[in-house]
């Protein structure tokens, strides 16, 4: 009987290409879009159209933007990580991208999943590990296989492509394009040589010339440190991300470009864009500073690169991961209240502030009111630097 295998299909060349490959292996290819809320209706009825064309056994789309709101976003703004101060991680949909295919195995009764990573990014990390993870299956990357195989694996993909008759978007032939419900990560041809991204390579953020004219303010409402109101109306959490991603999009604000290192050793460079994790973490990071005490505050960096790390480099389902969410979960329960977020384009700067919990003496105000002395002032300045006081003098004698 033949073989079933799970595919993680996107529709783009690399998963294109796998359907080919899999099939000309013999297996009953099952693909599986798992939508992450980064797609529109057209697109997945592309994506399942895509699959058909190629050959599919069957197509399977199964949401899971309720999943990535839950499992990712939260800890995410809570921990404010971004790799190495520059990028959220929107590459974190791979995990839950897995988790869902592999329960599709279940269901089908299959060992055998596979994936459109090459030999030479994170994504292979991410997929393979979350794998290992999980359960005991078999790995298949056709992709990373044709490494060995065909050095410019690129140029071969769409010529095996152009032999079967398949089109090719020419977006496809020229970027590696993943969409999600956290924004858009677009790598290839003039980002991959560290040249500026072109104008038609960015799809959710507006050029300076396209902002709108005056300004924009928008206002979140967090409970407990997860985001659930926006402008005063209570909304799901991803639906709260999607309408702040069209709001701030044309404003330009979320537009990146981040160069990382990557796992095996190289170089990599991606554009991408993100306005509504951009505004989330704004606005949380304002309400956190007003609510939680300066150690909380100081000790969340380094939560945040460590929860950074663990993620970014394929270690989603790591006890020490879930360790850190704990502190995290712990640290925001008094993280409640509303933030105004305002921008002209570009960015987007936290105003305003409004919570019950703000550490707040109405007796001292910071720079112009005090409910102590002057001499009490003298005092701890003195004790609060006698150890370096004295450093100053015991040196200086020696010196």
């Amino acid at each position: 009987m033949t073989e079933k295998i799970v595919l993680a299909f996107s529709g783009g060349l690399d998963t294109s290409y796998c359907v080919l490959d899999l099939v000309q292996k013999g297996f009953e290819v099952h693909t599986a879009f798992i939508d992450s809320g980064g797609v529109d209706a057209a697109g997945k009825a592309y994506i399942s159209k895509r699959a058909a064309s190629l050959g599919a056994a069957q197509h399977h789309e199964i949401d899971a933007a309720r999943e990535m709101w839950d499992e990712f976003v939260v800890p995410l703004v809570w921990s404010h990580a971004r790799m190495l101060g520059e990028y959220p991680l929107l590459c974190s949909d791979r995990y839950l991208i897995v988790k869902r295919c592999l329960e599709l195995c279940d269901t089908l009764g299959t060992r055998h999943f596979a994936h459109g990573c090459t030999g030479m990014g994170n994504d292979q990390l991410r997929f393979d590990q979350t794998v290992r993870s999980l359960g005991d299956y078999e790995i298949h990357a056709p992709i990373r296989d044709l490494q060995s195989r065909v050095r410019a694996v690129r140029d071969y993909e769409l010529k095996v492509m152009a032999e079967a008759g398949i089109e090719v978007a020419a977006s496809a032939s020229r970027y590696s394009i993943n969409e999600n419900l956290l924004g858009v990560t677009i790598s290839g041809s003039e980002i991959d040589r560290f040249q500026p991204p072109s104008d038609d390579a960015w799809t959710m953020t507006a050029s300076r010339a396209d902002w709108p004219q005056g300004s924009l303010e928008v206002r979140i409402g967090f409970e407990q440190g997860v985001a659930r109101s926006l402008d005063g109306q209570s909304l799901p959490g991803p639906d709260i991300l999607k309408s702040l991603n069209e709001r701030l999009g044309p404003w330009g604000v979320g537009r990146h470009v981040y160069t990382g290192d990557v796992t095996i050793g190289l170089k990599g460079r991606i554009a991408f864009e993100c306005p509504g994790i951009d505004a989330l973490l704004m606005a949380h990071q304002a309400l956190e500073d007003a609510v939680n005490t300066r150690f909380q505050n100081q000790f969340r960096q380094q939560i945040s690169n460590r929860w950074a790390e663990l993620v970014y480099t394929g270690f989603f389902y790591e006890p020490h991961k879930q360790d850190l969410e704990a502190y995290l979960r712990s640290s925001q329960q008094v993280v409640t209240g509303e933030v105004v977020l305002y921008t002209e384009g570009g960015v987007v700067t936290a105003v305003a502030v409004d919570t019950p919990w703000r550490l707040h003496n109405p007796e001292a105000v910071y720079a112009q009111s005090a409910d102590w002395t002057p001499e009490e002032a003298v005092g701890f300045i003195k004790l609060l630097g006698q150890s370096t006081t004295l450093a100053g003098k015991v040196r200086g004698r020696r010196q």
